[in-house]
């Protein structure tokens, strides 16, 4: 049940990322900035094309990388891991859940970062008050979810070891 969960997370911000991609690539000029000086001055610049082409090559690599194991988990590749994690398996479905909204995660802090180099190239359209708070989330985000991993696997662990 909680790998459902996992999934729709998991697909809401898949759209989430094209969204902010698409969004930030139509509103960009040519040249994008993505570090600024101190005093708002362009440091370092690439193409537009550039930028969001290796923003979907970031995402796809992230995305096939984290996302093979899952399907390995649930589809029963081999079989210690039709061993390890039977169907059934409650922690079998606590970790299905939590590798796909581990996915969802990375994908909104790129979103975040994409949005982030929209801001720098059009400071007035977002007030960087305003989008300071997504820098302190992600790193909450993260740090959350790697405790949810570590309990995972203890659990998992104390529950092998009575076997």
């Amino acid at each position: 049940m909680y790998t459902r969960f996992g999934k729709v997370f998991h697909f809401i911000s898949i759209l989430v990322f094209i969204f902010a991609l698409l969004y930030s690539y139509a509103a960009l000029s040519d040249m994008v900035a993505y570090e600024v000086g101190d005093r708002g001055e362009a440091v370092k610049l690439i193409g537009k094309s550039q930028f969001f082409y290796s923003g979907i090559l970031i995402f796809l690599l992230l995305n096939i990388l984290i996302a093979t194991p899952a399907k390995l988990i649930e589809y029963q590749y081999s079989a210690s891991i039709k061993r390890l994690f039977p169907k059934g398996d409650i922690y079998r479905d606590y970790l299905l859940a939590w590798l796909y909204s581990f996915i969802g995660i990375i994908n909104i802090s790129l979103a975040i970062m994409v949005l982030f180099v929209h801001r720098i190239n059009n400071p007035y359209e977002i007030e960087p008050a305003k989008f300071a708070f997504f820098f302190y989330i992600v790193p909450v985000f993260f740090v959350v979810w790697v405790v949810g991993l570590v309990y995972i696997g203890y659990k998992k662990f104390q529950e092998v070891s009575k076997k």
